[in-house]
């Protein structure tokens, strides 16, 4: 763990989560949040770091917006859709279609 500490947490992390951390609760993604007495927050990762792993209702409780810890029986509106993390580099990545002069429509005619 002290030489792999990129794959998923520091020792000084471990060691402030063995003796000040109190566990909150965890996400979807396995993802453990926790706090201590002075209401500092952080996430140990299940898998690699990726900050766009975590979702929208535990961002908002890590930077203080809400003191309500989430819960995952919380009502979703209809509209709103499940967390994703970033795509970039994955075959899932937004690619634009390359612009050529046979696939450009003009928007308007010119004059003759």
């Amino acid at each position: 763990m002290i030489f792999t500490w990129w794959k998923k947490q520091t020792f000084g992390t471990f060691l402030k989560t063995l003796f000040f951390g109190k566990y909150v609760g965890s996400d979807e993604y396995g993802n453990k949040y926790y706090k201590n007495k002075k209401n500092d927050r952080w996430v140990i990762y299940s898998k690699n770091i990726e900050a766009t792993k975590i979702t929208s209702d535990w961002y908002l409780w890590i930077h203080h917006t809400i003191d309500k810890i989430p819960d995952k029986n919380d009502k979703k509106f209809s509209w709103q859709k499940k967390h994703l993390h970033n795509q970039t580099g994955t075959d899932n990545s937004f690619k634009p279609v390359k612009i050529t002069k046979n696939n450009v429509k003009k928007k308007y005619d010119t004059w003759k």
